[in-house]
């Protein structure tokens, strides 16, 4: 999941070299966080914040396949 991330945001943004993504696991759930620079923050979360549930969106639709719960924070 982590690399799809990646890929998405380096796509999105101008600074592909500064997108950083993390993962941690807490109990039964993983927790993405996504940091890009601060100039492409808009980009990333998208007007009324629709690219960011797109996001969200694909995750989670490519983490039911494994039977787990991913989540997807923008940092």
């Amino acid at each position: 999941m982590k690399e799809l991330v990646e890929v998405v945001a380096k796509a999105l943004v101008d600074n592909p070299d500064e997108v950083v993504v993390t993962e941690r696991t807490e109990g039964r759930s993983t927790i993405i966080e996504l940091h890009v620079a601060a100039s492409d923050m808009g980009k990333v979360i998208g007007k009324q914040g629709r690219i960011a549930k797109a996001i969200r969106a694909v995750v989670k639709a490519a983490s039911t396949k494994d039977n787990k719960r991913v989540d997807v924070e923008i940092v």
